[in-house]
């Protein structure tokens, strides 16, 4: 592990408007109530969580909520698995297809790794051949380790799994016939796409006819003579339909550990628990104009494929609208008539549109605690699974 550059080390111990920019920080007192909040509405319905690691890409962050009640980690890259594993994190479910024979390898001898300190490894599938390959891979592998493998079923997502219904009980039977090398250990639920469907409504209703999809699957796995375990999926934006439906025993909610600007568009569920922002991107403004000021954190500090981020931290009466200026510049429009530019040298807080493909662009996350206006940096919190997309 490379050691942390001079200068982010002195940090430490810094007030928070010495932060340099552009930077990533996390407010650490709202991550903490997020996961508080998070493990309160778990425990209150019985279902387990398994927060997807895409999202912050930190062991440290993921033993972290495992110290609050967290099953484990989704991860969705073998490559993720491995810098968690090499973290700490023992508990791993690749929730993801792997068909690549070097891949396979790897995973294989990362379930080895994990078994022999206490831990497990999952994987998902959706294909005959798919099973056929892991299987191989286990035993070329020369370990008597076992690894748990979910069947995925596309409930909406159009992305991968088969059919809901009939079309996964082949592949539970696959999976079954390896019982030396694999576990069968229920089905992948996911849809992606109906996190951020703004409308209450809309999501409900969604959600619906993917938990009777889940539900169904199940009925024709077990009547054909096998028990279904387990049914996992889930996200930050629709978490209260499964968590109340029954049927899903575990919830793969991720961003609600920083929330980020697209999920704030979405109308708020009344029992959903209140998350707040708690990742921002410091920058400063370096150049003011008649018409905008310029900051210095552009596209290559934040993600804008969910859409650009938001200024905070600002009153009404000074909001801004911030608009792309490229790979290193951020613009800055005022909101209302009668607001005013910042001036040169303000430091300003953005809200990214994505948060887990901005986590990305960053090797560390400056930790604060004590709030972005009077804090103080805590720790550094290193982006382990950065740029791991193998």
């Amino acid at each position: 592990m490379k050691p942390l550059p001079e200068a982010l080390r002195a940090s430490i111990g810094a007030r928070v408007d010495l932060i340099d920019t552009p930077a990533l920080v996390v407010d650490l007192d709202a991550m903490e109530r997020n996961i508080q909040r998070m493990a309160d509405f778990a425990r209150k319905h019985r279902v387990r969580w398994r927060p997807h690691a895409k999202l912050h890409k930190s062991a440290e962050l993921a033993l972290l909520m495992q110290q609050a009640g967290a099953q484990g980690v989704c991860v969705q890259k073998v490559a993720e698995a491995e810098a968690l594993a090499a973290g700490g994190v023992t508990d791993i479910y690749i929730s993801n297809q792997v068909v690549a024979g070097p891949k396979l390898l790897r995973v294989a001898r990362l379930a080895a790794q994990l078994a022999a300190r206490g831990g497990r490894l999952a994987l998902a599938v959706d294909h005959p051949e798919g099973i056929e390959r892991l299987a191989e891979a286990m035993a070329l592998a020369g370990s008597d380790a076992c690894i748990d493998v979910f069947v995925e079923i596309d409930v909406g997502q159009g992305r991968c799994g088969v059919p809901p219904g009939e079309d996964a009980v082949p592949l539970a039977q696959a999976i079954v016939r390896h019982a030396q090398r694999l576990r069968f250990a229920g089905l992948q639920a996911y849809h992606g796409r109906a996190q951020h469907l703004t409308g209450m409504a809309e999501r409900r209703e969604t959600i619906a006819g993917v938990v009777r999809a889940a539900a169904y699957t199940r009925h024709c796995i077990e009547a054909a003579g096998i028990p279904v375990p387990l049914i996992t999926g889930s996200g930050t934006g629709t978490l209260v339909h499964e968590a109340a439906s029954g049927v899903y025993g575990e919830l793969q909610a991720g961003s609600f550990l920083f929330m980020d600007a697209d999920y704030a568009r979405n109308e708020r569920e009344p029992a959903q628990p209140t998350f707040e922002h708690s990742l921002f991107i410091k920058t400063q403004v370096i150049s003011v104009r008649d018409t905008h000021a310029v900051c210095d954190a552009g596209h290559k500090s934040h993600a804008i494929d969910s859409g650009l981020p938001l200024v905070a931290m600002l009153p009404p009466e000074r909001a801004l609208r911030y608009g792309n200026g490229g790979d290193e510049h951020g613009l800055l429009y005022t909101e209302s008539p009668k607001a005013r530019l910042p001036a040169l040298g303000r430091m300003l807080w953005l809200i990214p549109g994505h948060c887990d493909p901005t986590v990305n662009l960053h090797d560390h996350l400056i930790g604060v605690r004590g709030g972005l206006a009077l804090g103080t940096v805590e720790r550094i919190i290193r982006v382990d699974a950065r740029g791991a997309l193998t």
